[in-house]
């Protein structure tokens, strides 16, 4: 019993981040930080090689792979701030739609919408990729199909 109590002792004076070190402050922070870095990197990475593939099925050239790391990174960070407010508006939307293919279909539409604005906006500036309309809508199509798929939380 007196091991579990020295422990639990331990535990409380070195469980506060206020009552250690600064080099452990340190490794704390930057352990957060790279875990950070790496977890946007990896969602970047999926979405960057989706993005190649559905390219490469459609057709679509591109000058060099920087062009195309480019325009995904451009999307990404775009998408993000899109998304927000696309998120906020199919969430208001589909919260009294009681029937879930009606609610499905409200934030398929919202999030076809809402990538196809980033995709044209991204697709507006860069001259290095240039996208056909159709290949606009497909992708935006099949975007806004998956994100409602990933999203349901409460299937």
């Amino acid at each position: 019993m007196n091991e579990i109590r020295s422990f639990l002792v331990k535990k409380q004076e070195h469980g506060s981040f206020n009552n250690r070190n600064g080099k452990e402050k340190a490794i704390a922070i930057i352990s957060i930080i790279i875990l950070i870095v790496f977890v946007i990197g990896f969602v970047f990475g999926i979405f960057f090689f989706g993005f190649v593939g559905l390219f490469e099925i459609l057709g679509v050239e591109y000058h060099s792979i920087w062009s195309l790391v480019l325009f995904v990174g451009s999307f990404f960070v775009l998408g993000f701030f899109i998304d927000l407010f696309a998120d906020a508006i199919a969430t208001v939307s589909v919260t009294y739609i009681t029937d879930n293919k009606t609610a499905f279909i409200v934030q398929l539409f919202i999030g076809f919408l809402s990538n196809w604005l980033g995709l044209s906006i991204v697709d507006g500036f860069m001259t290095s990729i240039t996208l056909s309309f159709k290949t606009k809508l497909i992708v935006a199509l099949l975007l806004g199909i998956l994100e409602p798929i990933f999203d349901n939380k409460n299937r």
